[in-house]
């Protein structure tokens, strides 16, 4: 069977992950990688096992994600799942896995859905790609985080080891169907 990677992420940082997760998993199995906010009707009969990523803005996971899990919650509980965020606050070593990351605590809480594995990646940091507000209001949490304000910078913040330890984590959870 195959697996089923879904993204859904703001700057393109999520989508890097999740094809990079969706390449190391094509080694093992045929994957299939959606974006959440276009995909269609899905044949879940393929699939036995299913990922998730998402990216944090403001604080927020985009509302669609919630709306997809509740939507497929059922489909989602009969195979193998696994949850990823992506975020600058994980940036911050001590801020990268699910119990550490506020956002991603708080979206596994208020979830009906209790993926089998789950992780936390530091995102990218993309200012000369930014509109004008949300430049401003990125460097100014970063001012007050201590993180990068230098707006002509791009800083990618990813450990491409640890998103390749988390898709082995994935690949080899035990089949359900």
């Amino acid at each position: 069977m195959k697996a089923l990677v879904l993204y859904s992420s703001r700057d393109g940082q999520t989508r890097e992950i999740a094809s990079y997760i969706a390449n190391l998993l094509n080694k093992e199995r045929e994957c299939d990688v959606f974006n959440i906010h276009h995909v269609g009707e899905i044949d879940w009969t393929q699939y036995d096992r299913v990922l998730i990523g998402a990216s944090i803005r403001y604080g927020h996971f985009h509302p669609q994600v919630a709306k997809f899990v509740k939507k497929h919650l059922h489909s989602l509980q009969q195979r193998q799942s696994g949850f990823f965020s992506v975020n600058l606050t994980a940036r911050k070593a001590e801020k990268r896995t699910p119990q550490t990351n506020a956002y991603t605590r708080k979206f596994l809480i208020q979830s009906p859905w209790e993926p089998d594995c789950c992780a936390v990646f530091a995102g990218a940091l993309r200012y000369p790609r930014y509109g004008l507000f949300d430049r401003f209001m990125i460097q100014l949490i970063m001012r007050m985080t201590g993180g990068e304000t230098d707006s002509s910078k791009e800083v990618e913040y990813t450990d491409w080891q640890q998103v390749a330890r988390f898709a082995h984590e994935f690949a080899v959870l035990p089949g359900k169907l």
